[in-house]
């Protein structure tokens, strides 16, 4: 049985965070593991709280899954704040365990899910050390202080992001302006570029998407499925819970996590060499 672990904050809403990643992991058949950075108060229609936990405390759950479990993939979420971000650097430093980074900063609703001192802290600190990082268009931007709105932009943001020190970047072009699909974009350290599409979905319901996406990332790349294949099948995973979404609550609805395993084979994603 492989074990994976997710370090991010809580979504009381169950749509993202840590509850996603779980979630994913589940349905993913590996025996998904956490260390939770901070507490949310929140649902579909946005968050109403935030209450980091201390990064003392961040550092004995992580200790305690390290002490005791064959860790074979990790992946960071809502990371809140520099502190937290340094602590897991250097937790993470020496540790020769694949690191997915979703560089969460903005919530469904709007509101801020990083202070924005620990922009610099995430660049010097864990970008470094990352296999995979997944950023969205708005996040590379803020990471790379590049407008994004074309593939030249897309690559020159991205060619910053490697340059940092991770070994792949996935940028997920979601908020870009194509009405009838929607293209991720692959970087590798060794100069390899593919683009996956997929048909765009008119939903509103897309809360924990990015989270969803990376953590399936990481199941995959917890049972050493090349990175490749494992980036592909992780869109697979969250076009199908997009796709097939549960309509639930008021606001940003839920992505489905049950859909890959009945829904897979339906799924179609043109990769295009570049």
């Amino acid at each position: 049985m492989r074990i994976v672990t997710t370090i991010a904050g809580s979504d009381s809403g169950g749509g993202a965070g840590i509850q996603a990643d779980l979630k994913t992991f589940q349905e993913l058949k590996v025996f998904g593991t956490s260390v939770i950075t901070a507490l949310t108060a929140q649902n579909t229609l946005g968050v109403s709280g935030v209450l980091p936990i201390e990064t003392s405390f961040i550092e004995k759950q992580f200790y305690a899954l390290l002490e005791d479990f064959p860790i074979s993939a990790i992946k960071t979420g809502m990371l809140f704040s520099a502190d937290i971000i340094q602590a897991i650097a250097n937790m993470m430093t020496n540790l020769d365990i694949p690191l997915i980074i979703d560089p969460v900063m903005i919530a469904k609703g709007g509101e801020s899910l990083l202070q924005r001192e620990a922009m610099q802290a995430m660049r010097c600190y864990l970008l470094p050390l990352a296999t995979v990082i997944t950023p969205n268009i708005p996040e590379a931007e803020v990471l790379t202080g590049r407008k994004i709105d074309n593939f030249t932009s897309i690559s020159q943001a991205a060619q910053t992001l490697l340059q940092l020190g991770t070994q792949c970047v996935v940028i997920k072009g979601g908020h870009l302006a194509d009405i009838n699909f929607s293209t991720d974009y692959v970087f590798f350290k060794d100069g390899r570029t593919f683009s996956m599409q997929t048909t765009r979905i008119a939903t509103k319901n897309t809360h924990g998407t990015g989270c969803t996406f990376s953590a399936a990332l990481t199941a995959f790349i917890g049972c050493k499925v090349p990175i490749d294949t494992a980036i592909v099948e992780a869109k697979k995973f969250i076009q199908l819970a997009i796709t097939h979404d549960l309509s639930i609550g008021n606001g940003h609805g839920p992505t489905n996590h049950f859909a890959y395993h009945k829904f897979k084979d339906s799924c179609e994603v043109t990769i295009h060499e570049m």
